[in-house]
């Protein structure tokens, strides 16, 4: 039996998820007031805080440096609603009646925020043209420090979605979602390898450290695109998105 069908009705269905959900942003405030508190904060922290001219270097590391620390907020609040919303209106019985296969119904959804996110992130792009009339920037660099965090932010959103699936409360998926996020930051930090050191292996202190996102994401903001790095985030967006799969099916199921 062929699987061309089977192939083409799941890109339907996620498309058709994909363009729901999307059009869900901005169909409320949400994505404006999440578009400018994004820009605002990012131009304080690379301006400001980043000091931006006071660097006298024409590159746009003070404003990706900041992006880990905005997501760990950010985008949690977006995706405490992907799941959580739906258990808690109800409407995710009615989804889950519908001839929909949970991986279409999680993978449309996932996109849709992602999709926003780069949305958001692409606002930002004026202060790549700044850089650019102020100097001459390696663009190459700029091109790859986007991707990084474009990943960053997807693996973010598939924790988010994960912990949303698992609880009606926004408020605790909101919680649950920064404090995973926030392990994975850290991880590699010479503070949390410290703390490991000594009862634990160099083999087991290297994979703490590897499983950091700072550690994949950094070299991607060096300009270094290892294909290593941006499997590392897409293998993280992939368990994530199962789990949470897996979780609203078993909920189902009980």
């Amino acid at each position: 039996m062929s699987t061309a069908p089977l192939a083409t009705g799941f890109l339907s269905v996620t498309g058709v998820l994909f363009r729901r959900e999307l059009k869900s942003y901005f169909a409320t405030p949400v994505a404006f007031v999440f578009t400018f508190i994004f820009l605002f904060l990012a131009g304080i922290f690379t301006f400001y805080l980043g000091g931006f001219f006071e660097r006298g270097q024409a590159d746009l590391q003070p404003f990706f440096a900041y992006h880990p620390y905005l997501y760990l907020f950010l985008i949690p609040a977006i995706a405490m609603r992907l799941w959580s919303e739906e258990r808690k209106s109800g409407t995710i019985e009615l989804l889950l009646t519908l001839p929909v296969s949970m991986s279409a119904a999680v993978l449309g959804k996932f996109l849709a925020a992602w999709c926003f996110t780069a949305i958001v992130l692409a606002c930002t792009f004026p202060i790549w043209i700044t850089v650019n009339v102020l100097g001459s920037p390696d663009n190459g660099v700029i091109v790859a420090s986007y991707l990084g965090s474009l990943l960053m932010a997807g693996t973010f959103l598939a924790i988010g979605a994960c912990v949303s699936a698992l609880t009606k409360n926004q408020v605790i998926a909101f919680v649950v979602s920064v404090v995973v996020c926030f392990l994975f930051i850290v991880a590699g930090l010479p503070v949390v390898l410290g703390f490991f050191e000594g009862w634990v292996s160099q083999d087991v202190l290297d994979i703490i450290a590897m499983s950091s996102f700072l550690t994949h994401y950094e070299a991607l903001v060096r300009g270094v695109v290892d294909v290593r790095n941006v499997l590392y985030f897409l293998s993280l967006m992939a368990f994530w998105l199962v789990a949470g799969a897996v979780a609203i099916d078993t909920k189902k199921a009980a």
